[in-house]
């Protein structure tokens, strides 16, 4: 699976870590910057995510700010994108069995590198449930976006 790869300056620390650990379990990842740690604005880079999941360039993202909130809120934006931030294992896991999550945040300053390893373990060995009862919730999401992205 291609994973796209975002951060801004708060998360640039531990982006190699979640970038090794992509790659550790057999996944390509697409890099959308930031290339060093000199101070961005994090809706520049949860752009660049987010629309690579919604030109299905990639097919999960993760982003790194310093609380993993700025980079949530703005790829959620983006048509396509359901985007939350995970800080423990069974919510990265059950985001995606359940809610169908495609792009997981993370807060650089919350979280340190070995639990950022197993976050993305959980989130990217994750799949949709297609239970009844997950299809019809997400499928209301959905028509929830389709309404209010106009």
């Amino acid at each position: 699976m291609k994973v796209a790869l975002g951060c801004d300056h708060a998360g640039f620390a531990l982006k190699d870590t979640v970038a090794e650990q992509i790659k550790r379990l057999g996944h390509e990842v697409l890099d959308c910057g930031t290339f060093s740690a000199q101070s961005t604005d994090y809706p520049d880079y949860a752009e660049k995510v987010a629309k690579a999941i919604a030109n299905k360039q990639a097919q999960r993202g993760i982003l790194i700010c310093g609380s993993g909130v700025g980079v949530c809120i703005a790829a959620n934006k983006v048509k396509g994108v359901r985007a939350s931030i995970c800080h423990d294992a069974y919510s990265a896991q059950q985001a995606v069995e359940h809610d169908g999550l495609n792009v997981l945040c993370l807060g650089a300053r919350i979280i340190g590198p070995a639990t950022a390893e197993e976050l993305v373990t959980r989130f990217l060995s994750a799949t949709f449930s297609n239970g009844e009862r997950h299809l019809r919730r997400l499928n209301k999401v959905l028509t929830l976006e389709k309404n209010n992205f106009k």
